[in-house]
């Protein structure tokens, strides 16, 4: 190998290395200015954010600061409808004077007048004062003029017909709960009656409907009539507007109480009729046992068939036995013929006793 290939060689080893260094200051320039440029881009972005937020600091400060404006004009409103309204009830105190108790008194009344409307009949006839009396109720004025004659005047009707027969056009729901226009009587303010009885007028369905139950000698249109025909003549009638009649309608039956009672009903019926069965079984054959010693009673010579007979059999049969043995033979009969006639009271005290649990 000559001179010169070796200094070749050797000035391509040197070379190479400063390449290399050239590259790495290059991509580290490189990657710092684009560190420059996202920092500018952060930077730029965060200045942006402040501005924003700023302006919105200012304008919520605005809204508030418009908020406190109208929150003391408001209050300053308040202030002064407060000190008129209280000038205005003062005002209406003296102008009013004594009114002001009456008009309490009329709503206090129209109060119970409503209230005893719910169960009243004569009321049904009455539409126009019911609505009178709802007004002054829900009225958050003094009544008028108007209502005030409208309310005595219906007071005064109103205790007018509460003695007043009257025939009037009433819907009535049958069995199959059906409602048709039917006329009904309103025995003043005591109750409603048809042909079939009493009626229960419900006023929030505004229809009448029998009761389940009518009481014995229940008032009908037809026995009203003789009532107002006849001189002296009493019908039945539910002084409590219903209330009675609605408890003799909740009273059960013995039909209901037995279907209440379910199996163990049932069960106990069957007992009742076994325990009747025995019964009557046995008092048939007392009874006939009594009528057989009755006539035995009349002829004591001459034994038959029945405990007295036998237990005089057992004498005649030997007459001639010491008192000792034939007393020990007679309590013998005694006590089988007891046994006989006592026959199934085992079983009715067992039934009684069941029953009692």
């Amino acid at each position: 190998m000559s001179w010169k290939t070796l200094i070749a060689a050797a000035c391509l080893i040197a070379v190479a290395p400063l390449t290399h260094a050239d590259d790495l200051v290059g991509q580290t320039e490189q990657a710092q200015q684009q560190a420059r440029e996202h920092n500018q881009a952060r930077e730029a972005q965060f200045a942006m954010t402040e501005r924003e937020l700023r302006q919105k600091r200012d304008q919520l400060k605005a809204t508030r600061n418009a908020l406190e404006t109208e929150t003391e004009k408001l209050s300053d409103t308040f202030s002064d409808n407060e000190q008129q309204l209280a000038s205005l009830e003062d005002k209406l105190r003296l102008e009013s004077g004594s009114l002001g108790e009456l008009f309490g008194v009329v709503r206090q009344a129209s109060k119970t007048i409503q209230t005893d409307g719910v169960s009243s009949y004569v009321a049904i006839t009455q539409p126009a004062f019911n609505q009178t009396v709802s007004d002054i109720v829900a009225a958050d004025t003094l009544p008028s003029l108007k209502q005030l004659n409208a309310l005595w005047q219906g007071m005064l009707t109103q205790m007018q017909t509460s003695g007043e027969l009257q025939t009037v056009s009433l819907p009535v729901v049958n069995a199959q709960g059906v409602a048709s226009e039917q006329a009904v009587v309103r025995v003043g303010n005591v109750g409603l009656v048809n042909d079939q009885g009493y009626l229960n007028w419900q006023t929030d369905r505004q229809v009448a409907v029998p009761y389940r139950a009518q009481p014995d000698n229940t008032l009908t249109t037809s026995t009203l009539e003789q009532a107002v025909s006849s001189v002296g003549e009493t019908v039945l009638i539910d002084p409590a507007r219903g209330t009675l009649l609605g408890q003799l309608e909740n009273a059960p039956s013995l039909g209901d109480r037995f279907a209440q009672g379910g199996f163990v009903a049932k069960v106990i019926a069957t007992l009742l009729a076994v325990g009747l069965l025995i019964a009557l079984y046995r008092g048939a054959v007392l009874l006939s046992i009594h009528a057989k010693m009755h006539r035995q009673l009349k002829h004591p010579d001459t034994p038959e068939d029945n405990p007295l007979g036998r237990v005089l059999k057992v004498y005649h049969d030997a007459p001639q036995r010491d008192v000792e043995s034939l007393e020990l033979r007679l309590l013998e009969a005694v006590v089988d013929e007891q046994h006989g006639c006592e026959k199934g009271l085992s079983m009715l005290k067992l039934l009684a006793a069941l029953a009692l649990c």
